[in-house]
Order: C-alpha cells, then sequence, then structure tokens
C-alpha cells in the first residue's frame, strides 16, 4: 500500500520526491528524473524498485527530484539545465528529449537514458558496445517495434488495405524519422497504402482522425510518443467517436480503452533502467557500461472496444496476447 506522502509525490510531475533529514543528507546521493511527459506510477514504481534492488532507497540513501514537461518538448531544455544546475550525482532521462536535452546540459554529470530510438543514431552514444562520455542506458528500438505493430493491427482488420499513421513531427527529427520509415517500408511489404498526419496539439489530433476518418481509412497506428502518452484519453475517445480501429504502443492506453497494444514492457524497462542507475552509483563510469536492450514485449488487446468496433477477436491474437482486458 502506498503511503499518502508517497503518493502525494508520485502525482505531480514536477515534483522533489522524499528528501531526507539533515543528519542523512552527507549520505544521501541527489537523482535527477528528466522526463518528457508525465510518468505512470507503475513506471516510477518499478524504477525505485530496480534502484532498491541495487541497494538505493529513497528516503534513506538516494533523494529523487522529478522534473516533466508535461509533453511540451520545449521545455526539457530549461528543465535539464535545473536539474543540471543542482549538481546531481546522476540524471536519468526516460525519453530521447529528455536525453539529448540532458547530454546537451552536461559532459561530465553520469546520464542514464530510456528511450526507444537508436542511440547511436541520435547521436548519445558513440556505440551500443562502447558507449563513451558520459551518457549510457537502456533502450527498446521502438523503430522496429512500429512494424510488428502494424502486421498485428492488420490481423485484426484484415480488410483495411488502406491506413493510417500517426507521428508528432514535434518529436526530435531523428527520434521520429526512422520509426516513419519503418511503417512505411512494413506497409509496402504488407500491401497496403498508408496514409501519414502528424498531429503536435490537442487541436491536430482531433484534426488528424477526422481527416482520416474523411479519407476512410480503415484502421491506424499511433507512434511511440510521450505526447500522445500524455494525451491518450483524447485519441481513444477520437477514435471511438469516428469507429476506426487503432494500435498504440503501450498498454497504458488499452488500459484507458483502446484496441490493441504491443510494445515494450514498461515496468521491466523502468526496473532495469533503474538496476543500471544503481550500478553507476556505485561508482561504474558510463563509458564502460554497454547499451542494454529492453527484450521484454506485451501484446494487450481490449475485447470490450473491439466488440464496440464490430470486430472478431482473431484466434491467433488472443493466443498470443498477454492480456485479455474485458
Amino acid at each position: 500500500m502506498i503511503r499518502r506522502r508517497e503518493f502525494i509525490t508520485l502525482l505531480g510531475g514536477a515534483a522533489v520526491w522524499p528528501v531526507p533529514s539533515r543528519a542523512q543528507r552527507s549520505t544521501v546521493a541527489l537523482v535527477g528524473l528528466l522526463t518528457s511527459s508525465r510518468q505512470d506510477d507503475r513506471w516510477l514504481g518499478a524504477l525505485r524498485q530496480g534502484l532498491k534492488e541495487a541497494g538505493y532507497i529513497e528516503g534513506r540513501n538516494i533523494a529523487i527530484k522529478h522534473r516533466s514537461a508535461d509533453g511540451h518538448f520545449d521545455r526539457v531544455p530549461a528543465l535539464a539545465a535545473e536539474l543540471v544546475a543542482d549538481s546531481p550525482a546522476l540524471i536519468i532521462a526516460t525519453s530521447p528529449p529528455a536525453a539529448l536535452a540532458a547530454k546537451a546540459a552536461t559532459a561530465t554529470i553520469p546520464t542514464i537514458f530510456l528511450i526507444g530510438p537508436d542511440p547511436v543514431e541520435l547521436g548519445l552514444v558513440s556505440s551500443l558496445s562502447r558507449p563513451g562520455g558520459n551518457v549510457t542506458g537502456v533502450t527498446f528500438l521502438v523503430k522496429t517495434l512500429a512494424a510488428k505493430r502494424l502486421q498485428l493491427l492488420h490481423e485484426f482488420v484484415p480488410g483495411a488495405s488502406l491506413m493510417g499513421f500517426l507521428p508528432n513531427p514535434t518529436n526530435p527529427a531523428s527520434a521520429s524519422e526512422p520509426e516513419i520509415r519503418d511503417v512505411q517500408a512494413a506497409s509496402r511489404a504488407l500491401g497496403l497504402q498508408l496514409q501519414i498526419l502528424g498531429a503536435s496539439s490537442e487541436r491536430d489530433i482531433e484534426a488528424a482522425f477526422a481527416s482520416f476518418a474523411q479519407q476512410r481509412i480503415r484502421a491506424i497506428l499511433t507512434a511511440g510518443d510521450s505526447f500522445f502518452l500524455s494525451q491518450r484519453d483524447q485519441m481513444i475517445a477520437a477514435a471511438a467517436r469516428h469507429a476506426i480501429p487503432t494500435g498504440y504502443g503501450l498498454r497504458e492506453f488499452v488500459a484507458a480503452g483502446g484496441l490493441i497494444s504491443y510494445g515494450t514492457d514498461f515496468i521491466d524497462a523502468y526496473r532495469l533502467t533503474g538496476a543500471y542507475a544503481g550500478r553507476i552509483l556505485k561508482g561504474e563510469r558510463p563509458t564502460d557500461l554497454p547499451v542494454q536492450q529492453s527484450v521484454k514485449f506485451e501484446l494487450v488487446i481490449n475485447s470490450k472496444t473491439a466488440r464496440a468496433l464490430g470486430l472478431g477477436l482473431p484466434p491467433t491474437l488472443l493466443a498470443a496476447a498477454d492480456e485479455v482486458i474485458e
């Protein structure tokens, strides 16, 4: 059970996690947590669990200062600079914009990222095996998952020859373009036509879904994006209003009423990130720690949403699903 004080600290994206007493501060390491959007409580709990497994417990030997841009990427650099000014022992960045901002803000403070795109393509590390510099972390290579998500969505709606893809054009180009290219290649391999419309605001999301509906798009795949995660209720409502089957990258969308998701098990990925951060807090250097890849994925289906859309549940998908939400 989460105590009231802990619950309050988790709710605020800009909250400072519990700070120890004055007598303890000499042995407490400050960890900066930089995020582009509000984080699911379960993810933060998994991060704390990973740190705990490495021997670090907040309020005892670490304090965690969390800064979130709440889906506004333009705010991330200032938040990174704020964390750097506090001289933390370590910065954890959980999105490409956050990781890039942290790298730009400091060349000395160790930084651990958790991202989907290739960190070499982003310029975060020199190579996966020998990162170099002060940055390393965990990746789940989202661009390779996008093709799989398109395939699974097409299994759900096999008659859809025209499908839509919704990326966020304000996400750094180096993060979004590889995913777009991968989805385009996957659509060609499946013999599909693909319509791409971008969205980077609430108004854009409404306009994109309306345009997809007008063009008689039969199914929509959304990009992995922290802004979309923060707007998941709006996106799910728009998909329902226009009766368009929509696929997502995270379970959180399906738990909120979306149709289907396939992607990284973020509980496992955040735990792994916390454990890796613990190794740096113990004295290991980022340059000596190869980038890890989170390899645990999950397929989640919302059967109630499928019925509302008049879709059957393909036996192959049901057999492969890690979770079916009723």
